[in-house]
């Protein structure tokens, strides 16, 4: 696709593979091209306020070189659906094209990302009588106990989904409960398309994976330095939803256990990398052993009148 008649751009990648830092770079570029860039988060988690440090939310130098939309816009308390994000997410980015502005997408890999340039196939809402049902065996009896209902309901389902996940366990007894069927996680097809809401330029990021699991490393022990367990402790205490609660670290850091972190991360960003080398459509950019302003300058060449 030409970028330059694409209006819209998405970085998107595992956890710690250098998605911001890039972004960054891409829009020191895209200004000195007399472009307006701002990033709008697909990030599930950086919507919260009060739990930036464990999110990994844009710092305020990132932010102060590149303006963020959709982070840290919702209270640690309130809970948030994909459908909900889609709806934040699509009146930004629509906003800010009509304003002649470059969007940057800016997000992790599967649903958010797709509820931010697509138009979602959104399953049944949540029963109020079924979530709350579910809401309070899982207070009462802990997310394993949840998961191993599920896997006497759903096996294939369970494999799916993490044992301490608990968003996504109450949702996949909700739908069972509603009789309609479970999404099929990361790496099936319906947290992907290629039928974008606007022309779209989608990059996906990948490192060697132990040069990603050596950053993720030192990220968490630069997140319990900077004081996430603190911050943790303080968004628990103020009644932090289950949708914030599922923040990678979360719970880890609640139980003072920085190494279950690193191993959950780690975990989830393996993941990530699988799904994300199957797909179709992206352009596909190994950040290992460069740097983001190399890869920036792939992107978004020197116009060419620049020196």
């Amino acid at each position: 696709m030409d970028p330059a008649a694409t209006p819209l751009l998405a970085i998107f990648g595992p956890t710690a593979v250098g998605k911001t830092a890039l972004a960054v770079a891409v829009a020191d570029r895209l200004r000195a091209r007399g472009e307006r860039p701002v990033a709008v988060s697909a990030d599930a988690l950086a919507l919260y306020r009060g739990i930036e440090i464990v999110t990994g939310a844009p710092t305020a130098g990132e932010q102060a070189r590149l303006e963020h939309r959709l982070v840290s816009v919702l209270d640690v308390s309130e809970s948030c659906s994909a459908g909900r994000y889609a709806q934040l997410a699509h009146a930004e980015i629509d906003g800010l094209l009509a304003e002649g502005a470059t969007p940057i997408v800016v997000g992790g890999t599967g649903l958010y990302l797709r509820a931010a340039v697509a138009d979602l196939d959104l399953r049944p809402p949540p029963d109020p009588e079924h979530r709350a049902r579910w809401t309070a065996r899982l207070h009462a009896d802990g997310p394993e106990a949840l998961h191993r209902a599920l896997a006497d309901r759903d096996a294939d389902a369970a494999a799916r989904i993490d044992p301490r996940d608990a968003q996504r366990l109450v949702r996949a007894h909700e739908l069972l409960d509603a009789g309609a069927a479970l999404p099929a996680g990361e790496d099936r097809d319906e947290l992907w398309t290629t039928a974008t809401r606007h022309p779209t330029r989608m990059v996906a990021l990948t490192r060697d994976r132990q040069e990603l699991y050596d950053r993720i490393d030192a990220r968490v022990d630069a997140m319990v330095a900077a004081g996430a367990e603190a911050q943790v402790r303080a968004a628990e205490a103020a009644g932090a939803s289950e949708t914030a609660r599922v923040a990678v670290g979360f719970r880890e850091l609640l139980d003072g256990d920085v190494e279950a972190m690193k191993t959950r991360t780690r975990r989830l960003a393996k993941r990530q990398l699988t799904w994300l080398r199957r797909l179709e459509g992206v352009e596909h950019l190994d950040l290992t052993g460069t740097t983001v302003e190399a890869v920036a300058a792939l992107l978004v060449p020197s116009a060419p009148d620049a020196p």
